[in-house]
């Protein structure tokens, strides 16, 4: 087996990148991800050139680290240029700051009730305002809407 591996060693690599990003889609962490590519391109570069083990493994490990690098590079550079959107992502009030909306009932004592989409929520004003009122969602206070007419 050992004389067929020192025969054929890009057999050996080939197999060891298969394995490996094989072995990735069962984990799905990105962890063997790396290594299996640059076994793959280790595997095919001493298929066209034959060199030594030794620069074998050199070259599998440079592949590995190098192609490492460039992803974590290109992650970070995507996190960095996130939308602000994402900041209020599952925060239905949040996204409701600065929309209008109509009152279909009065605000009694600066608070009432006040339908958004599909939902009800409770709201809090300044002031007592009359059904049929444009406001503005100004604040979210927990779960109440603060708003003012507009």
């Amino acid at each position: 087996m050992i004389a067929l591996i020192l025969a054929h060693p890009h057999v050996f690599w080939l197999s060891l990148g298969g394995l490996l990003l094989a072995a990735e889609m069962l984990g799905g962490n990105g962890y063997l991800l790396w290594s299996g590519v640059a076994a793959v391109v280790t595997g095919l570069a001493v298929w066209l050139m034959p060199f030594g083990w030794e620069w074998q493994g050199i070259l599998f490990a440079a592949l590995t680290l190098l192609a490492a690098w460039l992803w974590w590079r290109w992650l970070s550079r995507q996190v960095r240029e996130q939308k602000p959107a994402d900041a209020t992502l599952n925060q239905r009030g949040q996204q409701l700051v600065g929309k209008r909306f109509t009152l279909e009932t009065a605000l009694v004592n600066g608070r009432g009730h006040m339908r958004v989409g599909d939902s009800s929520w409770p709201v809090l004003a300044d002031e007592d305002l009359q059904a049929g009122t444009r406001v503005e969602v100004v604040a979210v206070e927990g779960i109440t809407l603060r708003v003012r007419s507009c």
